[in-house]
């Protein structure tokens, strides 16, 4: 038998009528509902999908995309947690655990000035024998070695353990201890603080993987707080392991709604006529009507922050960027699950980029995308790779070691050959100007 190509190109290849109406709310900037998420989860025609996605990025981010030069810190690898996903954790006294002293904190700080970083990046375990003290003096030890080195430190879990263990937490009012002692470490030297430890919001996978872990609620409660305070932040949805897409996108949701909350601090005016997905326990208190940055004309939150400062306010926080994360089942509990493919995570980052309509940026994080895909993410809604890294002893992609490092050449080649012009950034998304190891920010 003769081989012959078909006419009519396969059903996967050809385009999806019903992403036409979804087209139309992108372009007008609209909220995309939940039914619409479904939709761009599950149809064929994900390069439509895609297109979306970078017609919005470039509305944010017209030709550019964004690294900063970093260094990652983990202060301990010893947690009282056993998460099924999590490779990193350590019980004390068991081979590879570790608990860094003020010499090596400061020496890392030190490091990262020397090598031209604007930020260091710190997070570790829920160590259950630290006591409180030696976390704000981590911080001032890091400000005294290295004074203009901006610290991002902290996600929400490690937060609430500390108001635990500096007994501030108080179940019947659990965000006057996440207040004191949010206002302590920025005292001491914090900055803002990473988006981790989000995972997914669904009751049953938390069960499941992560079971010990705050959930959605305190999640909220920490990053609500640190906004209030002043302190942007990030967040994560970590994907790809017992979750469904459906779970996915009511985490979406869930932080989009967060973020309306944040950016009608700012300032901005919502659009009530807007949809608001019902029923969502973590969300119903939440009655700042949805803001999207995604239409044509809207300031960018930076802006509005500047404008607060300017006018002599105190300017709230808000969440700065989404980072999609997929699962790496390798070493972990869950290590017979297969993680998700190239496909699965570029949809993700697509779908992230559509329904977080209020969040300024989506970034590809190389570490867990690989550089190579974090370039092809760029060209479908993603706008930031992250940075040099250095150190990463959370997820070792392919076996890699914890030294995981990039140069700024590298990352400045990866953005060039996707189509865009790099920038370098700071922590807070300002652009930055450089010559070796001096850098400012720019006017």
């Amino acid at each position: 038998m003769t081989a012959t190509l078909s006419a009519t190109p396969p059903p996967s290849l050809q385009r999806d009528p019903r992403l036409d109406a979804v087209r139309a709310k992108v372009e007008r900037g609209e909220r995309l509902s939940l039914a619409d998420g479904d939709l761009l989860y599950t149809t064929p025609d994900i390069w439509t999908v895609c297109e979306l996605a970078q017609l919005v990025r470039e509305r944010l981010h017209p030709g550019v995309a964004y690294y900063n030069i970093n260094r990652h810190m983990n202060y301990s690898n010893v947690c009282a947690l056993s998460c099924k996903f999590c490779e990193f954790f350590r019980k004390k006294d068991e081979p590879g655990a570790y608990t860094r002293d003020m010499g090596y904190i400061a020496e890392q700080a030190r490091g990262a000035v020397e090598n031209g970083a604007t930020e260091m990046h710190i997070v570790g375990g829920l160590h259950p024998y630290l006591p409180w003290s030696y976390y704000p003096e981590m911080l001032r030890t890091i400000r005294e070695a290295a004074p203009g080195l901006h610290i991002k430190a902290f996600t929400a879990v490690e937060v609430v353990h500390l108001a635990k263990i500096a007994k501030k937490y108080k179940r019947s009012d659990r965000t006057a201890g996440i207040r004191a002692v949010l206002e302590e470490l920025i005292e001491a030297g914090l900055g803002s603080i990473p988006g981790g430890g989000a995972e997914v919001f669904d009751d049953r996978v938390h069960d499941e993987a992560f079971k010990g872990k705050i959930r959605s609620d305190e999640w909220l409660d920490v990053h609500t707080v640190a906004h209030e305070l002043g302190l942007n932040s990030n967040a994560t949805i970590l994907y790809g392991h017992i979750d469904s897409r459906r779970e996915r996108l009511v985490h979406m949701e869930i932080l989009r709604r967060a973020q309306d909350q944040a950016l009608a601090r700012l300032g901005y005016e919502g659009d009530p006529s807007m949809p608001v997905e019902p029923g969502l326990n973590a969300t119903e208190a939440i009655t700042a009507p949805p803001v999207t940055l995604t239409r044509p004309g809207t300031p960018m939150p930076l802006k509005m922050r500047a404008e607060e400062l300017a006018s002599g306010r105190r300017p709230g926080g808000y969440f700065q960027t989404i980072i999609p994360l997929p699962f790496f089942p390798d070493g972990s509990e869950l290590e017979a699950l297969p993680g998700p493919g190239g496909l699965e995570n570029l949809r993700t980052i697509a779908v992230a980029r559509l329904m977080l309509d209020n969040f300024p940026h989506v970034k590809a994080f190389w570490i867990m995308q690989t550089l190579s895909m974090a370039q092809i993410m760029l060209q479908n809604g993603a706008d930031d790779i992250d940075g040099t890294v250095v150190w990463y002893d959370i997820t070792k992609v392919g076996g890699s070691s914890t030294h995981q490092e990039t140069t700024v050449w590298d990352l400045q080649r990866a953005i060039r050959e996707a189509g865009f012009e790099p920038v370098e950034r700071d922590t807070l998304y300002r652009r930055v100007l450089r010559e070796g190891k001096d850098w400012r920010l720019a006017d």
